[in-house]
């Protein structure tokens, strides 16, 4: 199969190096040509627990050399749309897509742009950090899973099947949804609050205050997944964001991240979404809406809005 990988981040690098090592036809598409030219001379450049390798894979800017048969969206969620025009004159209707991205409304965005049946959802618990262009390191392993399955030519259960020849935890399930609410709802108690607090994950729930507020955070967004008839892949919320947090407690967080490096978050699709979801069922979300709220403040004073 013949992958293209959308966004040269952490976790396309790192399942474009992957899936590449294990012989599949992949190539990476990037929107900077420097830094595709950057990658192109030196590789993919990948450590951590399985070991140190390079990979060559090639990356382009703008024509691809052949169709792919699956398309892997890894950009930031504020890039779906802007991403995905930029590919589309490349792919055929029997392309797949699926999004591996943080936060919901992905799915919804590209289905607007390639069709229902073409679009597959996704969640990973895989762990990765950008060092630099084209280099990462695979901080910790957890379960990929892509649905829904049962539709044509099974190409979901192909796609899961190469993501397990290249050393990935992979399986299919036909209500995805319920697993990238799940993986949000993770995201929605620790990411905003530590980009404003700057604190590693594992403070979080250390200290009293923050630990009230992401309690509350969660709360709300298992509400709205409950009104949204969402099943969650864990019994009780709050204690697996603290499992996450105490599993995790060395990270910074992608959103605190993206703050130290005075970069664009992924706040609108995550506690935003919470907020947006929220206003359909007439459900208040004051404690996700003032997240929000803080995050976009942060980011207007230093992308100089004001």
């Amino acid at each position: 199969m013949h992958f293209l990988i959308v966004g040269p981040g952490a976790m396309g690098c790192l399942f474009a190096a992957g899936l590449k090592r294990a012989g599949c036809d992949v190539t990476l598409w990037d929107y900077k040509k420097e830094r595709a030219e950057q990658i192109n001379r030196q590789g993919i450049v990948v450590e951590g627990i399985r070991g140190a390798y390079t990979e060559k894979v090639l990356t382009v800017t703008g024509n691809l050399p052949l169709p792919p048969d699956v398309v892997l969206m890894c950009v930031k969620s504020y890039s779906t749309r802007d991403a995905g025009q930029a590919i589309k004159p490349w792919l055929e209707p029997k392309t797949a897509i699926v999004t591996l991205q943080n936060g919901v409304g992905n799915v919804e965005i590209l289905e607007q742009m390639f069709g229902r049946e073409a679009v597959f959802g996704g969640t990973t618990a895989e762990g990765a950090t950008l060092l630099g262009p084209g280099k990462i390191r695979h901080a910790g392993q957890g379960e990929t899973i892509v649905g829904p399955g049962g539709k044509p030519e099974n190409i979901v259960e192909k796609i899961v099947s190469s993501f397990g020849q290249a050393g990935f935890q992979a399986r299919s399930a036909d209500h995805v949804d319920d697993f990238i609410w799940g993986k949000l709802i993770i995201n929605v108690g620790i990411n905003a609050l530590s980009a404003i607090t700057k604190l590693k994950n594992g403070r979080l729930p250390e200290l009293h205050s923050t630990r009230q507020i992401m309690a509350e955070a969660v709360k709300e967004a298992v509400v709205v997944a409950t009104a949204k008839k969402i099943q969650l892949p864990y019994p009780n919320p709050f204690d697996r964001v603290l499992e996450v947090c105490r599993a995790t407690a060395g990270n910074v967080s992608s959103m605190l991240q993206d703050v130290l490096n005075e970069k664009t978050t992924e706040v609108d699709f995550i506690n935003g979404a919470i907020v947006r979801e929220g206003n359909l069922f007439g459900i208040p979300t004051p404690v996700n809406f003032t997240l929000t709220s803080l995050v976009l403040a942060i980011q207007e004073i230093y992308l100089g809005r004001i």
